[in-house]
C-alpha cells in the first residue's frame, strides 16, 4: 500500500516519503515536519482494531496540532475513522480508495496547508513586531493582538514625539483615550500633566469656563478665579474628547490656542499664554458637521495634522478574547479565586456584535463577576446568548474561529467550496466530485465554515 501510494503521488508530481510502520512515520515527521500525512489504521498482520492507527494519529497530532491527516480504513474501522475526524482528522477514505478523489483531496489539503503556514508565519511576525514596539515604547497597558490595532498603536507611538495636534477618530468606547495616553507617555511632555476633558459631558454654558478658566464674579457664585483645563495642562497634554460638541465660541477660542497658544479667561480681557499640546477625539463625522455649518473648517484642518482612526471592536475580533481575559484579571476581587471563561462564554463573546465596543466588553465582564456562580463564567453571566455548538473543526479548516473571523487558510477553503457550488448550481454531489471529497466530508466542511445551502425552488 505504501509503495502504491508513493507511485500514485509521484506520478502527480507530489513529493512524498513512504514508510511502513508507525515508529518510522514518527521518526520521519520529527526529522522533517510533513505538510500532510496519509495513514492506515492497522499495521500489524492480523490487526483489525484500529488501535495502532489511533495511537499514530494522536502522536502525529501531538507533534503538530494543525497537521492534516487523511485516514485509510477498511469498512470495519469506519466508525473509528469518523471518531478521529471529530478529533481533527482532515478526511478518511474507505478501501479500496478512488485514486482520482484521493489525489484531488491531497492537492486541496496541501494548498490549504500552505495558506495555513503562511498565516502562522504572519502571526509570528506580527507578535514579534508587537513585542518590539512594547520594548521601545510605553504602550500604557494597551491590550491587543489584531493587525489593525497594531498599525494604529504603531502610528501613535511614531508621531508621539512630534509636538503637533492629533485627532483621534472612532466609535464611542473603542479605545480613543488609551491612544491619547500613549501619545502623551511617548512625547517629550511625558513628565508634564495629561489632562483629560470630556467636552460632551460638560453643559454648554460651563464649557468655556471649564476649558479656559474664569475670573471671580464671571458668573453667579464664583468667588475666586477658576483655572481652566488649558492652564492645568501647561507643558503637558490636553486630551479633549468629543470635540464635535464644542460651541461656536469654544471652537473660536480653541482655534486661537492652536495658532498662538493664547486665550482669555471668561470674564477677563487679559491674555493667558500656555504651552500645551492638544489631542482631540471624536465619534462624530466632522466633515458632515462642517457641511452643516456646525464645525469650523479652519479648526478641523488645524486639529487634523495627524489622524488616528480607531476601528470598532467588531472589526478586530482577534482582540475580543485577549481584552476579556485582561478585564477578568483586572476586575477580579483581590485574593479571590481566579475566574475563567467557559468555552461557551468565549464563543458567545466572539459571536457578539459589540455595538458598545471595548467599554461594553469591560461592562459585561464586570457584570459576570458580580452575578456568576462559582466556576467558569457562562454566556448567561455575561448577558449573552449561548452560540449553538458546532462540530469540532478539522485541520483542513485551518481555523477555530467563527465564520466572520476566519483566517487566511479557512477563507481560502471557504472561497473554493463556494465557487465550486456556484459552478455546479448548488448540487452538492457534483461539487464533492469536483473537489475530490465524499458528500459527507463536503457537508462537514460546509458546516464548519458556515456555508449555508441555498434552497432551490421546486419544479
Amino acid at each position: 500500500m505504501a509503495a502504491a501510494l508513493k507511485v500514485l503521488l509521484e506520478i502527480q508530481e507530489i513529493p512524498c516519503t513512504a514508510v511502513s510502520v508507525p515508529a518510522e512515520a514518527l521518526a520521519a515527521a520529527r526529522r522533517s515536519p510533513p505538510a500532510l500525512v496519509i495513514q492506515d489504521m492497522n499495521f500489524t498482520r492480523g490487526s483489525t482494531s484500529g488501535e495502532e492507527g489511533i495511537a499514530l494519529f494522536r502522536e502525529l497530532r501531538a507533534l503538530d496540532t494543525d497537521l492534516p491527516v487523511v485516514l485509510l480504513t477498511a469498512w470495519t474501522s469506519l466508525e473509528t475513522a469518523v471518531q478521529l475526524t471529530r478529533e481533527g482528522a482532515a478526511d478518511y477514505f474507505a478501501k479500496p480508495w478512488d485514486d482520482r478523489k484521493l489525489v484531488a483531496t491531497v492537492r486541496n489539503l496541501l494548498a490549504l496547508r500552505a495558506l495555513q503556514l503562511e498565516n502562522r508565519r504572519l502571526r509570528d511576525e506580527r507578535a514579534a513586531a508587537r513585542e518590539a514596539l512594547a520594548r521601545d515604547h510605553d504602550l500604557c497597558g494597551a491590550v491587543y493582538t489584531s493587525q489593525r490595532m497594531h498599525e494604529v498603536v504603531t502610528l501613535a507611538a511614531r508621531v508621539a514625539r512630534a509636538d503637533v495636534p492629533v485627532l483621534i477618530t472612532g466609535p464611542s468606547g473603542a479605545g480613543k483615550e488609551k491612544l491619547a495616553e500613549i501619545l502623551h507617555a511617548n512625547s517629550p511632555r511625558s513628565r508634564g500633566p495629561l489632562v483629560k476633558v470630556n467636552a460632551g459631558a460638560i453643559p454648554e454654558e460651563l464649557l468655556e469656563s471649564e476649558l479656559f478658566g474664569a475670573e471671580a464674579g464671571a458668573y453667579t457664585d464664583l468667588k475666586k478665579r477658576r483655572v481652566g483645563r488649558f492652564e492645568a495642562a501647561h507643558q503637558g497634554t490636553l486630551f479633549l474628547d468629543e470635540i464635535g460638541n464644542l460651541s461656536a465660541s469654544g471652537q473660536m477660542k480653541l482655534l486661537r490656542v492652536l495658532q498662538c497658544g493664547q486665550f482669555e479667561r471668561l470674564g477677563s480681557s487679559a491674555t493667558v499664554t500656555v504651552d500645551t499640546r492638544i489631542v482631540c477625539a471624536t465619534n462624530a463625522d466632522l466633515t458632515a458637521l462642517i457641511r452643516e455649518g456646525r464645525f469650523r473648517e479652519d479648526l478641523f484642518f488645524r486639529l487634523n495634522v495627524i489622524e488616528l482612526e480607531v476601528p470598532p471592536l467588531a472589526h478586530r475580533p482577534d482582540d475580543i478574547l485577549p481584552l476579556a481575559e485582561h478585564f477578568l484579571r483586572e476586575l477580579s476581587s483581590a485574593g479571590g479565586p481566579p475566574r475563567e471563561l467557559s468555552e461557551p462564554a468565549r464563543a458567545a463573546l466572539r459571536a457578539h456584535a459589540w455595538p458598545g465596543n471595548v467599554r461594553e466588553l469591560r461592562n459585561r465582564i464586570q457584570r459576570a463577576l458580580l452575578v456568576a456562580h462559582p466556576g467558569a463564567i457562562r454566556p448567561a453571566d455575561l448577558g449573552l446568548e449561548e452560540v449553538p455548538r458546532r462540530p469540532e473543526r478539522s485541520s483542513s479548516s485551518a481555523s477555530t474561529a467563527l465564520p466572520g473571523e476566519l483566517d487566511a487558510a479557512a477563507l481560502g477553503e471557504r472561497a473554493l467550496i463556494e465557487r465550486t457550488l456556484r459552478d455546479v448550481e448548488g448540487m452538492v454531489s457534483r461539487a464533492a466530485e469536483r473537489l475530490g471529497l465524499s458528500r459527507q466530508a463536503l457537508y462537514r466542511r460546509m458546516e464548519k465554515l458556515g456555508i449555508a445551502m441555498e434552497r432551490r425552488p421546486k419544479g
